[in-house]
């Protein structure tokens, strides 16, 4: 498609959440979008997800990954947006894996497509503890926040001693919680941190040793019909070919798996400007007594990430997944 048939001016409307977080994700969009073109005009449109209203259980017992990304798919299809901004990690695997490779089918999302990966952020966790501990140093029997089953099995392989408590809510819900006093400490992701300008409050990033991220944890996913072939031709500068390869590469470990977010699963893979692909994958029993941690390189992400989870099953993690 030629440049100039681009440069049309052109009104594009952008599904987003509500919550700080998802607004400074859809604004970022939003101005490499009219840096890269100039004649656009963007308008945003703010939707409550299931994910939202339901602040008061876990996300696997309100259907996990996909309740904070239905909503704006339906407005996807129906027209009535152009683009829905997501944090990578909240769309569903096969939404993911399958459009990595550009095949679209039933399982994930139908006649959708990611148009742009952007750059990602720190993928790492961080801790936030009011009295300034690192996880080493918290007091015996401290009490951590998290909803995260992934976390948790992480935080109890580390310090069998925590007493893990329920928490949800939005990135400054939950920083406020902790500022509070109502945990000893909490973990969430560092990118969320560092975007709102919160990151004064981590007392610790805790390593990909000690805490394994969630597939695609730190990146920014922007979703659009698959046959708007303008809308992708927009959306092209947007896209972060490494960003990708790494974040398809971890989401195909999570599918052949068959995971979601109700499991503790987690993976982290590396790449340059070439490849080949470093990628980490980990699984563990939900007490954290159990661990299963594998590493492998490869070029393909989607093959690295189904051999790897292969390697996985074959080591034991069927067992904890069961």
């Amino acid at each position: 498609m030629a440049e100039a048939r681009l440069s049309i001016a052109r009104t594009l409307v952008i599904g987003t959440r509500g919550s700080a977080l998802a607004r400074w994700q859809t604004e970022w969009v939003a101005t490499a979008l009219t840096h890269a073109w100039p004649g656009l005009t963007i308008k945003l449109r703010p939707f409550t997800t299931s994910g939202d209203r339901q602040l008061d259980q876990a996300l696997p017992a309100i259907g996990g990954q996909g309740v904070f990304t239905e909503e704006l798919e339906s407005a996807l299809r129906a027209h009535e947006i152009d683009l829905a901004v997501h944090s990578l990690k909240d769309l569903p695997v096969a939404a993911v894996v399958e459009q990595a490779s550009a095949a679209v089918g039933p399982a994930g999302a139908p006649g959708l497509t990611l148009g742009a990966i952007g750059p990602r952020e720190d993928a790492r966790d961080a801790l936030i503890a009011p009295g300034g501990h690192t996880l080493a140093g918290l007091p015996a029997g401290a009490r951590m926040g998290t909803s995260s089953p992934r976390r948790a099995a992480q935080l109890l392989a580390a310090r069998p001693d925590l007493q893990l408590l329920p928490l949800r809510g939005n990135v400054d819900t939950r920083v406020r919680k902790a500022l509070a006093g109502d945990y000893d400490a909490i973990v969430l992701a560092a990118a969320g941190l560092l975007r709102l300008g919160l990151e004064q409050h981590a007392s610790e990033y805790l390593s990909f040793e000690t805490m394994l991220p969630a597939p695609g944890q730190g990146a920014i996913a922007v979703q659009c019909r698959a046959t708007d072939t303008e809308l992708l031709a927009y959306l092209r500068p947007l896209d972060d070919a490494p960003t990708r390869a790494a974040v398809s590469a971890e989401r195909a470990f999570l599918s052949g798996l068959g995971g979601g977010c109700s499991a503790p699963i987690a993976a982290y893979a590396t790449t340059g400007p070439k490849l080949p692909l470093s990628l980490t994958g980990l699984v563990a029993s939900v007490d954290g007594k159990r661990v299963v941690r594998v590493t492998a390189t490869g070029d393909d992400p989607l093959a690295l990430g189904a051999e790897l989870a292969a390697d996985a099953l074959a080591q034991g993690a069927q067992e904890l997944l069961e």
